[in-house]
């Protein structure tokens, strides 16, 4: 009896394998490998206008060819915020099967469904599909001038009809797809007149002997033209010399006079010690800063966007994160957030923690909501424009209950236990000099002494070394154009903390000099004003560009806030822990009293 359940055992077992094995070796859409005439999954997505890329709308709200049952692609919460909405279509494109000239459907269009066409070809809208996971597009319609009218310039309008569709296969595999809105198969819709239009499309087939591994990779032609290359190049030569030109007045000024400064304190000569300005405030330059539990909360935040940036990168390095993986990024957004929410909880505990044992709840509290709330108050109305335009990039409910129920169950409890740990963990903040009970005077300053200078004089040399490649980021990110340089994006990155770094050094030792002690948050401030200058040139960007629209406006100026707003901590944390081990190092190294 024993022998003959340990019999059907192992021939359970090994029918197990044998399926499994049988599903990996036959066609199917989850492993990419047909059989000639399997029908390949191809789903339409969106539409919209090309110059407006956040503008987009599900491909059924123009009157196409539709089956009498649309099937919704489920999605990952990703693709939902990327605005994808994948659905069914008529298309039959079965592996390597040639069609000519198939009848899609005719339909009879009314006038206010050709209004709606001529209203979709005068913005220059497009339409998106996926086959077999490859992205695909074609336009809507045409416009053109028309010839005969002399007395006054008056366009035609015509709605493309058929759609060649030329695809590539390697084996059972397939390696690319095009799709091209035929010019010669049009018809007017200048008129709001019913019309009965006939839509077809053709299929071609050609072997390729480009590999399934490689086939994203004509996405990424264009990014990797000689042109480009040449920019980054310069871009990067520009950001380099502006770096060795600081490091060089860094050196030849600033070391210079600190070093002469040291010297006069070692001497103990009262006469030339008065001379050493930045001494003076040895007992009120570590004095904690005013509003120590909204500091603690902005280190907090700026470490975890610091830990969720570098984690992009290792993804970007790995290649996980390339181009066309719908809603990976926005995914992993999330994510990272979400698991740094720990960091942040640590970092505004332990910091506030080691001034005083009380309070660092409310440091903690205020991390969680320094980023979160003016982004939530920003994505809400964000939202609320693109459901008034019926657009895909509006949220559906239930989509915003998943996140909302990921921040409250996954990114509350982290950042509470990070904050915990933060707390039992806490030391002592080591101060070289003892601070006095009374703070020092601080005397008058000019106006390029003051912070607002200062914040002007860190964000104009710190933008001026990425501003060519911030423009192709924004281009990737408000454009077409795909960003494929995740390395040489990280040293620009690099280039931007050194920057950084060494600018705000040589302020608060200035700073210093002038017997000014409150450079906590004039740290923070110089430092993050870069991101000020980054803002400011996404709006010269948007005027430059052919974006356009109430709903392209806002959506533009709200998620470049919020980018410029995470950046301002992220810069400002850097800017703040180069100051800090700055001062502490200089008083550290002279003789206190």
């Amino acid at each position: 009896m024993a022998e003959m359940e340990v019999n059907i055992t192992s021939l359970f077992f090994l029918f197990t394998i044998f399926l499994f094995f049988a599903r990996s070796a036959s066609s199917s859409p989850y492993n990419h490998r047909y059989e000639p005439g399997d029908l390949v999954p191809l789903f339409v997505n969106k539409v919209g206008p090309v110059n407006n890329p956040s503008e987009t709308y599900q491909y059924y709200d123009l009157p196409f060819c539709r089956p009498d049952s649309i099937i919704w692609k489920k999605e990952s919460l990703g693709e939902v915020l990327n605005g994808d909405r994948l659905a069914s279509a008529l298309y039959e494109l079965n592996f390597m099967e040639q069609k000519t000239g198939t009848i899609l459907c005719s339909k009879k269009l009314n006038g206010y469904e050709v209004a709606k066409l001529r209203n979709a070809v005068f913005n220059d809208f497009y339409f998106q599909m996926y086959y077999d996971g490859l992205p695909l597009w074609g336009y809507v319609g045409k416009m053109e001038e028309d010839s005969r009218s002399l007395s006054e310039k008056r366009s035609k309008y015509f709605l493309f009809t058929h759609v060649q569709f030329d695809a590539l296969y390697n084996g059972n595999q397939i390696i690319e797809i095009c799709a091209f809105s035929d010019p010669n198969h049009i018809v007017d819709i200048t008129e709001d007149v019913d019309i009965n239009v006939e839509f077809t499309y053709s299929v071609s087939w050609n072997e390729t002997e480009d590999q399934f591994e490689t086939r994203m990779d004509k996405y990424s032609r264009a990014s990797l033209l000689p042109v480009h290359h040449q920019i980054h190049w310069f871009s990067f030569i520009n950001s380099v010399v502006i770096i060795v030109l600081l490091m060089g007045l860094l050196v030849l000024l600033f070391m210079r006079h600190l070093k002469n400064d040291l010297m006069k304190c070692s001497d103990g000569d009262e006469e030339e010690d008065k001379e050493v300005g930045w001494k003076y405030i040895h007992g009120d330059v570590f004095r904690f800063p005013r509003n120590m539990s909204l500091f603690s909360a902005v280190l907090g935040v700026g470490n975890q966007l610091l830990t969720m940036v570098f984690f992009l990168f290792v993804l970007a390095f790995l290649g996980v994160l390339y181009p066309y993986n719908r809603g990976l990024l926005f995914t992993s957004l999330i994510l990272l957030y979400t698991l740094t929410s720990a960091v942040a909880g640590y970092t505004a505990a332990s910091f506030h923690s080691q001034f005083s044992n009380t309070g660092w709840e409310r440091s903690v509290l205020l991390s969680g909501i320094l980023y979160v709330g003016p982004v939530s108050v920003t994505v809400f109305v964000l939202n609320t424009v693109a459901a008034s335009y019926g657009a895909t990039a509006a949220l559906p409910f239930g989509t915003i209950i998943v996140i909302i129920l990921i921040y409250t169950f996954l990114a509350v409890p982290l950042l509470a236990l990070g904050g915990i740990i933060g707390y039992r963990f806490r030391s002592e903040f080591q101060a070289p000099c003892a601070t006095k009970r009374v703070p020092r005077e601080i005397p008058p300053l000019t106006w390029y002494q003051k912070t607002p200078c200062q914040m002007f004089l860190v964000g104009l040399l710190s933008f001026s070394a990425i501003a060519l490649e911030l423009h192709h980021l924004y281009a990737s990110l408000w454009g077409y154009k795909i960003y494929t340089l995740p390395g040489i994006l990280f040293v620009m990155f690099v280039v931007l903390i050194m920057l950084t770094v060494m600018l705000s050094v040589g302020l608060t030792y200035i700073q210093l000099s002038l017997e000014n002690h409150e450079w906590w948050w004039r740290s923070i401030f110089c430092g993050g004003s870069t991101a000020i200058f980054m803002f400011a040139y996404g709006i010269y960007f948007y005027i430059r560009s052919n974006m356009s629209g109430f709903m392209q406006l806002v959506f533009f100026l709200g998620y470049n806030a919020v980018m410029c707003y995470g950046f301002f901590f992220i810069f400002g944390i850097i800017s703040f822990r180069a100051s800090l081990m700055f001062v502490r190092q200089i008083y550290h190294a002279v003789k206190s009293e």
